[in-house]
């Protein structure tokens, strides 16, 4: 199959929103929110990925009682990121999500993120469409 072979670059997210480790848990909820998303990679002032906050994160904090608006990204994310290059193949993207069992996947160039690619960016490069629309 073609799309296997794509390059992470053809069909990666960007640009990419990422939280500040700073960022109130709040906050990033109202990214999700408003974004339609369900997850972000958080970054340093450099660029570099330090974390990802996801709403099952967001969702564990409120059960264990914290107010959203004084925690941090930092404070509540994963600290150890599966991450992939730009050159690295829809195939190898899929093998990482299946290891990891994650829904997307920061793609990182030189330390720094560049972009992103979720499970329905791969969906979508698998589907022809079959509707036209006429005007």
């Amino acid at each position: 199959m073609k799309v296997l072979n794509r390059k992470a670059s053809e069909i990666m997210t960007r640009p990419v929103v990422s939280a500040k480790e700073n960022a109130s848990a709040r906050d990033v909820a109202l990214q999700f929110i408003t974004g339609l998303y369900s997850g972000m990679p958080v970054t340093d002032d450099a660029g570099k990925i330090v974390g990802i906050v996801t709403e099952l994160d967001l969702l564990k904090a409120v059960k264990e009682g914290k107010e959203l608006v004084r925690t941090t990204a930092k404070d509540i994310m994963t600290p150890e990121v599966a991450t992939a290059p730009p050159d690295a193949t829809v195939e190898q993207l899929v093998k990482i999500m299946e290891e990891f069992h994650i829904l997307r996947l920061p793609i990182v160039k030189d330390e720094k993120l560049v972009g992103v690619v979720s499970r329905s960016d791969i969906l979508r490069g698998l589907i022809e469409p079959e509707f036209m629309t006429h005007l």
